[in-house]
């Protein structure tokens, strides 16, 4: 056992607040129950044991999986907290590990977080993208193709418009919210890079208008 993370989920769970705990899990459409901690208190309780677990050197896989067990959310916020802070010890070979967690308690505010360190490891392990996320885009979990066409959402100019093409167009017919706004979002961001790029890209193909109104913002 480590006495760490004992101690960080009871320094958490002593900070719970079950008025906020209601508005955050009506703000989530009661998908997740919380502790009540908003992200400055959470960050404030749970810090100094982030920063000492993550003075190791390789990712502690056992304390994430645990902490994503845990049936509050602010316990996967945590893990992912903690994985931000580890994001340098990320290689290849965790791409599914981190897709096991898009793929686990899924919806927006998680997969919108474990996107950037898949990111992070396609700028130090270019290649992942012909090995693993690829299929991304095609595959049957919503939430794994709408990381696939944001995971380069703060590339600039170092954006994939290749891959970034394939994941939109493998993804805009239909009337999935999540995709249609991830498809418009990542259009936005990349439209502060290459506005050229992204007003021709809306010309030439069909997408939803939700991508379309939000793709088309700063163009």
């Amino acid at each position: 056992m480590d006495p760490l993370f004992d101690e960080l989920i009871g320094a958490l769970r002593a900070g719970r607040d079950p008025g906020k705990a209601a508005g955050m899990e009506a703000y989530m459409k009661h998908h997740f129950i919380f502790l009540g901690l908003q992200k400055t208190e959470r960050l404030q309780i749970g810090d100094p044991y982030i920063r000492d677990k993550s003075g190791e050197k390789q990712i502690d896989w056992s304390f994430v999986q645990r902490l994503w067990d845990l049936p509050e959310r602010e316990f996967q916020y945590t893990a992912l907290h903690y994985l931000g802070k580890m994001q340098n010890s990320l290689h290849k070979t965790d791409i599914p590990r981190l897709k096991s967690y898009i793929c686990a308690k899924s919806w927006w505010d998680t997969v919108d977080s474990i996107a950037p360190l898949v990111g992070s490891v396609n700028l130090h392990f270019p290649e992942i993208k012909k090995e693993f996320l690829s299929d991304w885009f095609r595959d049957p979990d919503l939430w794994v193709r709408r990381a696939s066409i944001i995971f380069q959402l703060k590339y600039k100019s170092d954006t994939d418009t290749e891959f970034l093409s394939r994941a939109i167009l493998n993804n805009c017919s239909g009337k999935e919210f999540f995709l249609n706004k991830a498809i418009g979002w990542a259009l936005r961001e990349y439209s502060k890079t290459d506005p050229a790029w992204v007003r021709a890209f809306i010309q030439r193909h069909a997408l939803h208008p939700l991508s379309v109104r939000e793709g088309s913002k700063y163009i």
